[in-house]
């Protein structure tokens, strides 16, 4: 089952969280800056050893001070008006996020709306895309949630979601 919560995803008790990073994968503003505060120092240190993270592709981290075990970070694609093939790399940033976390065993998973803040993905479109990803991961995981950040998002979520249904 889905979950659509308006949630701080630093603080849900789940087996990963995921990053909506940038390609440094060192930190940096919005849901990124705020997953490397409460991990700490530590996961941008860890992260310096993968090397950075193309568009679409995920990357796994230790969780560190947060209450989830492991980060996955993805790079979400940044919005140029849906010509450059940006609905296929948020499709890829959401899809190699859960393999990512079926190799590592991982049965619960919170995502923030990637894509939708400074990369500025229109957030219904990117919802749909997320969802749509979500419900094919459904089965395989016990707890899938769609952290929003606002009231607004977790609107969005759920109409697109009963759309979907």
């Amino acid at each position: 089952m889905i979950e659509i919560l308006q949630a701080d995803i630093t603080t849900l008790p789940v087996d990963a969280i995921v990053n909506a990073a940038n390609h440094s994968l060192l930190g940096g503003g919005g849901v990124d800056g705020a997953i490397h505060r409460a991990a700490g120092p530590e996961l941008k240190q860890y992260n310096q050893t993968h090397g950075g993270c193309p568009t679409g592709e995920a990357r796994l981290s230790p969780g560190f001070k947060l209450p989830a075990k492991y980060v996955i970070s993805t790079v979400g694609p940044v919005w140029y008006g849906g010509e450059r093939g940006e609905a296929a790399l948020l499709d890829s940033a959401y899809r190699n996020s859960f393999i990512l976390a079926l190799q590592h065993d991982i049965k619960s998973i919170a995502f923030p709306a990637i894509s939708t803040g400074v990369y500025a993905y229109p957030k219904e479109m990117a919802a749909r895309t997320a969802l749509a990803v979500m419900k094919e991961y459904e089965s395989k995981f016990e707890r899938i949630i769609a952290a929003c950040h606002t009231r607004e998002d977790v609107d969005i979520y759920e109409s697109v979601l009963a759309k979907l249904s």
